[in-house]
């Protein structure tokens, strides 16, 4: 698996093709105990500015700043008084544009995972974009953490899924533009989120 880090022109692209080419990546951070935290990307979701269901469409805030660039950034945000969820900004500067990390598989540090968890099911502790907050200890502490210069997170390489592999439909939890078909899954992995599951008939 490819450990080098992914750079800034790749995240710099709109989100609807960053989201299905994150499939397979590896989201790593590096713990301050010196613990190494790492998760295969197997699910992720589109927003754009255009986008009446992203947080951007209304227009730039406090709340949402980070997304407006520079791309390969976390935006981090708080969600129904109770979770965090963790987005990579995308696309060119000002344009306010996002992927939601929804689901990964644990590669490394899953016994931190699994304390901060507080299940030993390894399905569990990234199935869903809060339970990879709670898993990473993501909060709004690192909101706006540099992917490709940063030390503490980044994203390498891994091994990159192929279309034929990749499936594609609505998104979870959204009534506005629910039509986009900006959610994208590997196909039949078993460490998806397990709302809303995509059919095999909805691959790219």
């Amino acid at each position: 698996m490819d450990r080098r880090r992914l750079g800034r022109r790749f995240f710099a692209r709109p989100a609807p093709q960053v989201a299905p080419a994150l499939l397979g990546r590896v989201l790593v951070r590096s713990a301050a105990d010196g613990r190494r935290l790492a998760a295969r990307i197997v699910e992720t979701e589109a927003y754009e500015e255009d986008d009446p269901a992203s947080h951007s469409f209304r227009g730039r805030t406090t709340r949402n700043d980070v997304m407006f660039g520079p791309a390969g950034r976390l935006y981090v945000y708080f969600t129904y008084g109770m979770h965090f969820c963790v987005n990579v900004v995308t696309g060119r500067d000002g344009e306010g544009s996002a992927v939601l990390l929804r689901a990964a598989e644990p590669l490394e540090g899953a016994d931190a995972m699994a304390e901060r968890r507080g299940t030993l099911d390894a399905r569990l502790l990234c199935s869903g974009p809060a339970r990879i907050c709670q898993a990473f200890g993501v909060d709004r502490e690192v909101d706006g953490a540099d992917l490709v210069e940063g030390d503490e997170f980044w994203i390498e390489r891994g091994g990159r899924v192929g279309d034929a592999f990749v499936a594609a439909g609505p998104r979870v939890g959204i009534r506005n533009a629910a039509d986009r078909r900006w959610r994208f899954v590997v196909a039949g992995d078993p460490f998806a989120s397990r709302i809303s599951p995509i059919p095999a008939s909805l691959r790219r």
